[in-house]
């Protein structure tokens, strides 16, 4: 119950941002908001004030704010609605829905290396036989202080050094042995393996396991900021580069997307590791959000910047039947790729089950 509940208010809160940029921005920009919803299906409580009507729903797996003539068939011609305002607007409020998603990301990343996470030490526990630690004499409990001179505290830390390594040979690595420090050149392998995204690449290895010790972590105010925004930029690229794959053949849709039922299930799971853990989930929760959601695809917000675009090469905007034939479009893709992305989530959470169900 407890995970339902935390699994609700992530969903609530990324709508809720999204939303109320738009919302903001719409009002920023005089264009009046009819109505400010929450979630879809049976009404749980609806109030008005001023000119917009608020309303939560049953189901919190969408909303949606309704700006006055934001349709070609809805625009009368007045000066607060949404087609009156010209292309530069309107962009700004289609964009600022994205944008505040992305900067609630920047925010708990900043928040979450600031408060403290955990993190493997950069101590051994363990040698791998025929690489180079075990050849340099490396020990279990030997902790690494730096690599060719950069100094590293986090066996994360470690691992990126070595693949950034000067002399692609050897890496030079200062030990702390008990209360003995001492330098060793490490001969590194190159061993194929899958990166995050699943694409096969060399990475040097030297050999050694993790120790199994946390500490916790934690940077200074504006360290923090510096290294959320480093963060959110290296998540960024990463996406970007997923989607290339994804586009391109390299990666299936199957092992890159997941839907609702595969968050529940990753909610669970970070839920068990405490508040952290659900901090970070929010936190590229949100990025992946507004980068899903400019995509240039019908009915996405990048689909309707495209259009923008599209209006201002053509010195007009598009007719009523046009637009009506790009939102069927549209809604068409998603309530496909909904369904695909729940069937996806099914097979890979429960399909071994069903298999064994099946089997007897």
């Amino acid at each position: 119950m407890i995970t339902v509940l935390i699994f609700i208010f992530i969903l609530s809160l990324l709508i809720i941002v999204h939303e109320f940029g738009h919302f903001i921005c719409a009002r920023a920009n005089g264009v009046r908001v009819e109505q400010f919803s929450l979630g879809f299906g049976p009404l749980i409580f609806k109030r008005k004030k001023g000119d917009t009507e608020y309303s939560l729903n049953l189901i919190p797996l969408g909303g949606y704010v309704k700006m006055a003539g934001d349709t070609q068939s809805e625009y009368k011609g007045k000066g607060d609605e949404y087609f009156a305002k010209p292309a530069g607007k309107r962009f700004q409020i289609i964009f600022c829905g994205p944008l505040l998603n992305y900067f609630l990301g920047f925010l708990f990343f900043w928040l979450i290396l600031f408060i403290g996470y955990p993190g493997l030490t950069a101590k051994v526990g363990g040698l791998v036989e025929g690489y180079g630690a075990q050849a340099a004499g490396l020990a279990v409990g030997d902790n690494i202080l730096s690599v060719d001179g950069k100094k590293v505290l986090l066996w994360e830390e470690l691992q990126q050094a070595v693949r950034e390594r000067k002399n692609p040979g050897s890496v030079a690595l200062q030990v702390l042995r008990g209360d003995k420090e001492f330098s060793v050149n490490v001969p590194i392998k190159s061993k194929v393996l899958d990166d995050q995204l699943g694409e096969k690449r060399a990475l040097g290895i030297i050999g050694i396991s993790p120790f199994d010790e946390v500490i916790e972590v934690r940077h200074g105010f504006l360290e923090s900021a510096g290294l959320g925004f480093k963060k959110t930029l290296e998540l960024t690229a990463m996406t970007y580069t997923g989607l290339w794959r994804l586009v391109t053949g390299k990666m299936s849709m199957r092992d890159s997307m997941t839907g609702p039922l595969g968050i529940f299930f990753i909610t669970s799971q970070a839920a068990k590791l405490g508040l952290v853990a659900l901090l970070h989930l929010v936190a590229v929760l949100s990025v992946s959000l507004a980068i899903f959601n400019l995509l240039p695809l019908p009915i996405l917000d990048g689909g309707h910047i495209f259009l923008l675009g599209l209006e201002k090469l053509r010195k007009k905007a598009l007719g009523v039947k046009a637009e009506e034939i790009i939102n069927n479009v549209g809604l068409s893709l998603m309530i496909t790729l909904a369904l695909f992305v729940t069937y996806n989530d099914i097979l890979r959470l429960y399909g071994e089950k069903f298999s064994k169900l099946a089997g007897k």
